[in-house]
């Protein structure tokens, strides 16, 4: 089984509506048979076209994986659960974004955000920092296809007090990493209690090799699938979670461009391993991420200097792999019932308050928010490639909160959780826009003689009521509106 990206382009849609029922027709019908959608992202949108890009698994055995449910599952809320305030917090992966585009340089957003909500669910790609995870007291660490899932409500999630999380790593030629990788589980078995039940090394390895699409976005592919999933099928009733580190593939001189670049690269290394953890997250319903290897001792013993703050965790690490073992310890449980997600203790769309994303990000949490009538706050200051108006979307009134930086996407976090409106505390504001509409209401108004004659007549055919005088009446109503 192998893993890639494709591209595609489709005619825009009028008024933008029903995209979560274009896209999968559209999409089907380019495919060739057995091969079965796991990732999507619409990279840009003209006046004409959607390009858009899909990440594939095919050449699967006959019936091994079902191709249904579709990514694109949707279920719709029937109610918003605002006994509490739960916001989403999305960063995508392999698209340059100027926070949380690199090494978990995103963590500091984390937080600031899970001030202003009760619950923050968000994804590895915020908080993981190679050795650092700093997921906030309140948050939820949630794989990226499942947070896509959640809100799209076809899954729900159930806080966990721990998992058991399999490792599994490659068989490197070079013991000394391997070593590294079993020395770092050791290490969290010891300083807070990581539940491992084994660590397993495979032989030969999956082969994850990076690439860009020609959007410029980081995708890539998986070769050797197959491999994985009979170990993840012979240990199936062993773990909760999976935890990965293998070798991706890249040319030798990313390893130095990346740093002297300055955030100017798109981090290579991402974009597959979404690829990944999307795939056995999606087929398998449990919490999953990956740390890359180094392929040599040499790339390891590379010194790059002071390098940008945003990717000094990476300059520091040798395996990777504690941040993501700390975030898999208790990754929610992923429940794809749909009786046990109205059990009390699941979180599903209905109990989400708002979603936060970069600016110009159009994948399946902005196209979910859409349809479930979530509030969206996009944030121009977390420049990416992506190239989508968000405006253009049918939005509902007061739905999308477009705003300059997070400080400011804070303080209307802060007012949609106090039931304000974001605008009542800028200044000047605006005068309530008035509207007067009129329209003409015929009244028919008979005299007594025409009253008494109808009476005497017994209410008989209506039609045959004389009608002595029509009053022409003027009704006014008043609709106040309040401007955006």
């Amino acid at each position: 089984m192998i893993l890639h990206e494709k591209e595609f382009r489709a005619p825009v849609v009028k008024g933008q509506r029903d995209l979560l029922s274009y896209f999968p027709s559209h999409i089907q019908a380019q495919l060739d048979e057995g091969d079965i959608p796991i990732r999507f992202a619409l990279t840009a949108t003209t006046e004409d076209e959607y390009h858009y890009e899909i990440g594939l698994l095919t050449g699967q055995k006959e019936g091994r994986f079902k191709s249904s449910p579709s990514i694109f599952q949707f279920a719709q809320r029937r109610v918003e659960n605002t006994e509490h305030f739960n916001v989403v917090l999305v960063v995508p992966t392999g698209i340059g974004a100027e926070i949380g585009g690199h090494d978990g340089d995103a963590g500091p957003l984390a937080k600031l955000m899970a001030s202003n909500c009760d619950r923050l669910i968000t994804h590895p790609n915020v908080v993981n920092a190679s050795d650092i995870n700093e997921l906030p007291s309140n948050g939820l660490y949630v794989e990226g296809s499942v947070l896509s899932r959640f809100l799209l409500g076809s899954i729900g999630l159930q806080p966990v007090r721990s998992n058991r999380v399999l490792v599994v790593i490659d068989a490197h030629k070079d013991k000394i990493f391997v070593n590294a990788a079993i020395n770092a589980v050791s290490a969290a078995r010891a300083a807070y209690g990581l539940k491992c039940p084994k660590v397993i090394q495979l032989d030969p390895p999956i082969e994850l090799t990076s690439q860009y699409s020609t959007s410029g976005r980081a995708v890539g592919r998986i070769d050797g699938f197959n491999a994985l999933t009979e170990v993840l099928d012979e240990y199936r009733d062993e773990y909760d979670a999976v935890a990965l580190a293998s070798v991706i593939y890249v040319p030798y001189s990313y390893h130095t461009d990346y740093f002297e670049k300055k955030g100017e690269m798109v981090n290579p290394w991402g974009g597959v391993e979404a690829m990944l953890t999307h795939t056995i997250s999606e087929f398998y319903d449990v919490p999953s991420a990956h740390s890359p290897m180094f392929e040599n001792q040499k790339i390891a013993n590379m010194d790059p200097g002071v390098v940008d703050p945003r990717m000094a965790a990476e300059a520091i690490s040798l395996t990777f792999l504690e941040s993501v073992l700390k975030g898999l310890q208790r990754s929610p449980r992923i429940v794809p019932d749909q009786e046990a997600m109205w059990h009390p203790g699941v979180l599903t769309a209905a109990d989400v308050s708002c979603l936060v994303i970069p600016d110009g990000c159009i994948g399946l949490p902005t196209l979910a928010a859409l349809e479930q009538g979530i509030p969206v706050i996009a944030v121009r200051e977390n420049r990416n490639i992506m190239r989508n108006d968000l405006t253009v979307l049918p939005w509902a009134p007061e739905q999308l909160h477009i705003v300059e930086n997070y400080w400011e996407a804070a303080g209307v976090l802060a007012a949609m959780k106090a039931g304000i409106a974001p605008e009542s505390v800028r200044r000047p504001l605006a005068d309530t826009e008035t509207e007067v509409r009129s329209q003409q209401n015929e009244a028919e108004i008979f005299d007594a003689e025409s009253q008494q004659q109808t009476s005497d007549q017994g209410y008989g055919d209506i039609e045959s009521i004389p009608v002595e005088k029509v009053v022409h009446l003027e009704k006014k109503a008043t609709v106040f509106k309040v401007k955006p």
